[in-house]
């Protein structure tokens, strides 16, 4: 058996919850796509972008969140990656480190659904927070 780091579990799971998001996008934007007549067959050209002015907001909130979630959480996949590297991956970076994974749900959730910029806004300041919090105690554990 291969002796691994904790905190590749809620780099994993960050991971996973993306690749959620990406069917949850397409699930909501390919029938507002269809009720709006696009004929993605003989389309050409165009970028996601685009939609805003054709689909129902709601439809993009989704896509929206999966275009956030490839933002700031490789600043958190980066400094998850440096705590498995030094051995600092595990004790309260390991709860921290869940704490991003399961704040940033809560944003994904909140964004696709109710989409209140306050809440969201919270939520990302959270998320901030923590990755603040790892960035720090790694560069405190790379100083000793």
């Amino acid at each position: 058996m291969i002796d691994h780091s904790p905190i590749l579990a809620p780099v994993v799971a960050l991971v996973a919850w993306s690749l959620c998001m990406w069917v949850w996008m397409y699930a909501t934007r390919i029938p507002a796509m269809q009720k709006a007549q696009i004929d993605t067959i003989n389309l050409v050209g165009g970028a996601g972008a685009d939609l805003k002015a054709i689909i129902p907001p709601k439809s993009q909130w989704p896509a929206d969140n999966y275009n956030h979630l490839h933002e700031q959480p490789t600043v958190f996949y980066a400094i998850a990656l440096t705590h498995a590297l030094i051995g600092t991956g595990n004790g309260v970076n390991l709860w921290i480190a869940w704490a991003y994974v399961g704040i940033r749900v809560v944003h994904s959730i909140v964004q696709s659904t109710v989409n209140r910029v306050i809440v969201r806004f919270s939520l990302f300041s959270l998320s901030t927070l923590c990755l603040i919090a790892l960035t720090l105690h790694a560069a405190m554990a790379l100083a000793n």
